[in-house]
């Protein structure tokens, strides 16, 4: 089959397999989240420092991280139902042993299981599931799958501390376990992504060994993984630390699990926005752009303790990293092959997981250091700063390839 000017894999099914995603990513989302909505009542309850949890809430993107390469591979032998299908039991299986109280269980719980096997085995596969259903708008299908995340951090923080109020955060950890396993049955609506069109004289699209923005592949592949950790480690600050942080300046906890809300929220309403932007300028430039504005948000919270203020900040930090994330995976299909991305998106999404999982260590070491959160919040922006000059070289090389495919586009 040969790409025409109608041509396109893009269908009614596309659509059916990325909503079908997004429902199971707004469930597998939430799991994470009870250790940081419960951050300060577990340090309580566990007599650890606040580095220790910090390090398990780590575990988890380190987790899925690493899990995603395996299993991106795994997903393109066994299926992507069997693949999804073992995370959902290891996510299930991290949370009850996380229950048990203990650092070692905690530990593995989150690491191992809810990370290198669980989420591992759901988000990034799915991802690249999701990516070979389109090529015309896949910016946008991937920005709306990625909207999962947001989801769950709109409906879960609020669930979850009314829970742990009233029965304390080892059950509502186990009756969380039993949510996720309602994603099994979603499963058979899945069904195996269509096979890729084989493009025409008039667009080939991006070759095997093809040099990337006047660059060779790998090469500009490791500046992106470079980047990507960069942005995420201020990503991870606010995202894991928000609801303690308001507890320690005086801010009601539920009002901490609202603020946390907004952020996601407002990052769900406007993830929408940048994959539109995306197919329209390109993954990199998209990065650029709201890599910019989470640089002047996370700045922000180094100026005011007011609840008001926060709010608002908040809703400006949503904003600008809603689309990063996304962007990394439209990004490595602007620029390589389809048949690479199963190993491509999930190495990226392993090293930006890396990010956040040292933005979340580091922010809770840092404020066992200094008793304040400012160093962790100085620190995300400086990190901003080298994600922006490594994402600015990248663009600068792109401009010339990207006027050439417009041109061939067209």
């Amino acid at each position: 089959m040969h790409r025409d000017a109608a041509g396109s894999i893009e269908s009614r099914r596309s659509w059916h397999a990325a909503f079908l995603t997004l429902a199971i990513l707004s469930v597998s989302f939430g799991a994470p989240l009870v250790v940081v909505v419960g951050l300060r009542d577990i340090q309580t309850a566990m007599h650890t420092d606040r580095s220790v949890l910090s390090l398990a809430s780590a575990l988890v993107w380190i987790g899925t991280g690493l899990g995603g390469i395996a299993m991106g591979w795994l997903a393109d032998r066994i299926g992507i139902r069997r693949t999804v299908a073992m995370g959902t039991l290891m996510m299930a299986a991290g949370l009850a042993l996380s229950s048990l109280g203990t650092v070692w269980a905690l530990f593995v719980g989150h690491g191992l299981l809810m990370g290198f096997f669980g989420n591992g085995a759901i988000y990034p596969p799915l991802m690249i599931y999701v990516s070979r259903w389109f090529d015309r708008r896949r910016g946008t299908a991937i920005a709306l799958i990625s909207s999962g995340q947001y989801i769950a951090g709109v409906i879960w923080p609020t669930i979850l501390q009314a829970g742990m109020r009233q029965f304390g955060w080892q059950p509502v950890m186990l009756g969380v376990a039993g949510v996720v396993l309602l994603i099994l049955p979603a499963l058979t609506l899945l069904h195996p992504a269509p096979d890729p069109l084989i493009p025409g004289p008039a667009y080939a699209g991006p070759r095997p060994g093809e040099h990337v923005p006047g660059l060779r592949p790998n090469v500009a592949m490791v500046l992106l993984c470079i980047a990507s950790f960069c942005c995420c480690v201020p990503m991870a600050v606010p995202f894991s630390q928000l609801v303690a942080f308001c507890g320690d300046i005086g801010i009601p906890p539920s009002h901490g699990a609202a603020m946390l809300s907004v952020m996601l929220g407002c990052a769900f309403l406007t993830r929408q926005f940048w994959g539109v932007f995306a197919d329209r300028f390109g993954g990199l430039r998209t990065i650029m752009t709201g890599s910019a504005l989470q640089m002047v948000a996370i700045g922000a919270f180094l100026l005011t303790q007011d609840e008001v203020g926060l709010f608002a900040i908040v809703s400006a930090f949503g904003l600008g990293f809603s689309g990063i994330i996304p962007s990394y995976s439209v990004t490595i299909r602007d620029l390589y092959p389809s048949k690479e991305a199963s190993w491509r998106i999930p190495t990226v999404l392993m090293t930006a997981m890396s990010g956040m999982a040292f933005g979340n260590w580091s922010a809770g070491k840092l404020f066992d250091e200094f008793l304040s959160y400012r160093p962790a919040f100085a620190s995300g922006v400086l990190f901003n700063l080298a994600n922006l000059a490594l994402i600015l070289f990248l663009v600068s090389r792109m401009a010339p390839r990207r006027r050439l495919t417009l041109a061939a586009m067209s």
